[in-house]
């Protein structure tokens, strides 16, 4: 075989970039794996079903690598019927950052070495937390003997060699700050060597090598992607994980049935696991003791281990607009994302009243004073640039995460 590549003279329009790209993937492995797959029936049901059945596709361009970064089902008893690919795609070229951290949204420092390590072709199972993530791990009380991983203490970040083909494959970044434990779970994530030539201000070229690519079409249907073992009691979990992805990835799923689901007895596991909490009490109606206004009513409030409930909201998967909008130093969230953050501003001023607090106590039984606000919004490819991050900084007592946060840090759990 010849070495396949795209070769394409960036244009005005990156759309024609990432599809030449996307057309170039497609021939060389996607295609290829599907027809094996059509001959080799008995490997549908065992196979990554999330390289043929995309919830979500994102291209990274870098300056030596293009990553590209699958999001759907681990397993599926059927090929698609249909071969629609929904695409985001980040350009990373014109930055002097390390790309695996650019990806991954953690910065990893370490005070013993001041470099980064060359990460080896291949990682299944990588579990690597930053400092801060060991520190809140090791005060969770984590198993960390629960499974065989690459762990480092105190340990510097990756970088991806230079002309060096890689795969990620169900790893797990660990960060923390004042709100908790950060998690990031790259499912599978694969870095084509690339090479920019001719390059000018306005425009260059890119060369993609999808050699090794084409190269592991009968390997990648054969493979098995590493999920819990049976007999962990988690592992009875995963189906109800399954319904929630399924909830979030359907446009016509509207809030009340995704609070709906949540607040099922079989399914609140995953608000107590994902904000580390020990009690959910879902729709409650908070009536004004000092004041005549309408009736408030929190979608959740979460008890945590202190005793004190915070409030975590749910908005729509599906972001109708960019998150973030207006010119370099300048940047704000949009409209939509605004008017969220802004319908949480009442349960603020709601539990700024002592008489509220004292009524809540007296009905419910419940112990709040200054609660944090969680708004789940979402999916992660809406808020890839680090931008939205500084913004957020300026909001006092909430916190955004979106609804892939909220499953990895759920999910991440069954592993530990």
């Amino acid at each position: 075989m010849e070495h396949p590549h795209t070769n394409k003279k960036l244009p005005k329009e990156e759309t024609n970039l990432v599809l030449s790209i996307m057309n170039g993937i497609n021939e060389n492995y996607w295609l290829p794996l599907y027809k094996y797959l059509e001959k080799e029936t008995e490997l549908i049901k065992t196979f990554p079903a999330l390289l043929l059945q995309h919830e979500q596709i994102v291209i990274y361009i870098g300056r030596t690598h293009l990553a590209i970064e699958y999001f759907g089902p681990e397993k599926t008893n059927k090929l698609p019927e249909s071969r629609g690919v929904k695409v985001t795609h980040y350009d990373f070229a014109d930055s002097k950052t390390n790309l695996l951290e650019d990806i991954i949204g953690f910065k990893f420092e370490s005070t013993a070495i001041p470099f980064t390590m060359p990460i080896p072709p291949y990682s299944e199972d990588l579990v690597y937390p930053t400092n801060k993530g060991m520190d809140k791990l090791i005060e969770l009380k984590w198993n960390w003997m629960a499974q065989d991983s690459i762990m480092g203490i105190n340990s510097p970040g990756f970088h991806v060699p230079e002309k060096q083909f890689t795969r990620i494959v169900n790893a797990r970044f660990f960060d923390a700050d004042e709100n908790g434990l950060k998690t990031r779970h790259i499912k599978w994530l694969d870095f084509l060597p690339m090479e920019i030539f001719n390059e000018t201000e306005k425009t260059h070229e890119i060369k993609v090598s999808l050699t090794e690519l084409a190269s592991l079409v009968e390997h990648d249907a054969h493979f098995k992607y590493p999920l819990p073992p049976k007999d962990d009691y988690k592992f009875n979990k995963l189906p109800q994980i399954n319904r929630f992805i399924e909830l979030i990835g359907n446009s016509k799923t509207t809030e009340p049935k995704l609070t709906k689901f949540l607040e099922q007895p079989e399914n609140k596991f995953i608000l107590t696991m994902g904000f580390l909490s020990k009690e959910i009490h879902p729709q409650l109606l908070l009536k004004w003791q000092s004041e005549e206004k309408n009736d408030i009513q929190p979608d959740f409030l979460i008890v945590k281990p202190n005793g004190y409930a915070d409030i975590v909201e749910f908005k729509l998967p599906d972001i109708k607009s960019k998150t973030v909008v207006g010119k370099s130093n300048r940047e704000t969230f949009s409209a939509e994302i605004n008017a969220y953050i802004s319908q949480t501003r009442v349960y603020k001023e709601y539990f700024e009243d002592p008489n509220n607090r004292k009524w809540i106590k007296e009905k419910y039984n419940i112990n709040i004073r200054y609660p944090k606000r969680y708004l789940v919004v979402g999916r992660r490819w809406d808020f890839s640039s680090d931008v939205w991050k500084e913004i957020i900084d300026d909001y006092r007592d909430i916190e955004i995460i979106t609804f892939d946060d909220l499953v990895d840090g759920v999910v991440s759990q069954f592993y530990m």
